[in-house]
């Protein structure tokens, strides 16, 4: 007589997302970018930002029709520094039967020590000459011009090279994160390469990229856990409280024959460090820097903050700092976004962030978002006071 199982049951983990190794790369990498749209004017459709935290707002709902319409509701936002980018160059590829194959890259004249950075090992040992013959070239001029009409004549992709400035984030890393951002938009190569050229050497805010209410996708990778047994890496069982050698187990790794463990059985190994894409957050706000780099103590006086965590009901004067600051991160001075819900990764991680690849219709992604209140409360205790103001006034200090 064969053994049979007991119960019924479906599999435990998606067998998508395998092999769980821990990812070559630590910044998420855009694999497809959206499609592009000759009607619409040239524009970017991506950017990078840094995880510092999460928080909670409160807001009212605009969804006719739902349960909790006219009604407030508090929702988890996670919040992204994200200091403008810098564009240092444009690389044209050409659409060939087997994907795309890369035509030239045209470099700017000038890049800053954080992006050379990134292109050595050991940067205070190297001689730091990246890019220096390419800079001290006098007929540079000419030579760009040329690859940018090889460009216009061959390509039909056009990306730009951009790079953040990681040294406004204060996260001890100098070495700034280079990345393809493909331009969509246009008639055709020719003007996207003008309006990449345009923002060579100039910075990029995020708000140049997305806007308020918009549904994006994020591409991450998430917090490692190290090796992790079956129950925690795949969401099985436990065995019954009696089990002789271990409860915490997979009863059964397979039949006698085939006489090999098959892949689709559940085993331990190694939990997070995974790439993941995330589909459709929403933006919630879009803020502005609240101590601009630069923004030095004028006659040591305090400099003046940009009061970017204020709504229409709430006209409190404060930054979306948290008292405190975030845990394991610290202050956020330069632009934020804040996202509905989680994101993948722990806090300093670098998030890509990429336009949304399919057009959003449903009602949670047209709806218009009104923030009534954001809370700045510490976030390291139980968070009794929203600014230190408040904290000194309730103490009578």
């Amino acid at each position: 007589e064969m053994s049979h199982r007991k119960f019924e049951a479906p599999r435990h983990g998606s067998l998508g997302f395998l092999p769980k190794k821990r990812c070559r790369r630590h910044r998420g990498r855009i694999r497809s970018f959206p499609k592009d749209t000759p009607d619409k004017k040239c524009h970017l459709t991506a950017f990078m930002a840094y995880k510092a935290g999460m928080t909670h707002v409160l807001r009212e709902v605009d969804r006719a029709g739902s349960m909790l319409n006219k009604q407030e509701t508090v929702e988890p936002v996670t919040i992204l520094e994200a200091p403008p980018m810098v564009a240092v160059g444009i690389v044209g590829y050409i659409e060939t039967p087997r994907g795309l194959r890369a035509l030239t890259t045209v470099w700017a004249k000038f890049l800053s020590d954080s992006v050379k950075r990134r292109f050595y090992k050991n940067w205070y040992r190297s001689k730091k000459k990246a890019f220096s013959s390419h800079a001290s070239k006098d007929d540079e001029d000419a030579d760009t011009q040329k690859e940018l009409e090889r460009m216009k004549k061959y390509c039909q992709v056009i990306r730009i090279l951009a790079h953040t400035q990681i040294e406004k984030c204060k996260l001890r890393q100098k070495k700034a994160h280079l990345m393809e951002i493909q331009i969509n938009g246009g008639a055709n190569a020719a003007e996207k390469i003008d309006f990449g050229k345009e923002l060579l050497e100039k910075q990029l805010p995020v708000d140049s990229v997305f806007a308020q209410d918009e549904m994006i996708d994020v591409i991450a990778v998430t917090k490692g856990k190290g090796y992790e047994g079956v129950v925690t890496r795949w969401g099985v069982t436990r065995l019954p409280r009696k089990t002789h050698r271990g409860l915490r187990k997979v009863a059964c790794i397979g039949a006698w024959h085939p006489a090999r463990i098959q892949y689709s059985v559940a085993r331990a190994g190694q939990s997070g460090y995974h790439h993941r894409t995330e589909m459709n957050k929403k933006i919630y706000r879009i803020g502005k820097a609240a101590r601009p780099m630069g923004d030095g103590k004028q006659g040591g006086a305090k400099p003046k903050i940009h009061p970017n965590a204020t709504t229409e009901a709430d006209l409190t004067a404060k930054a979306i700092t948290p008292m405190g600051g975030f845990p394991h991160y610290g202050e956020v001075n330069e632009d934020y976004v804040m996202l509905k819900g989680g994101v993948p990764g722990p806090k300093k991680r670098v998030i890509t962030l990429r336009k949304s690849c399919v057009p959003q219709t449903s009602r949670s992604a047209t709806e218009k978002i009104t923030l009534k209140f954001i809370d700045t409360s510490s976030k390291f205790g139980h968070g009794r006071f929203q600014t230190s103001k408040e904290k000194r006034k309730f103490y009578g200090l």
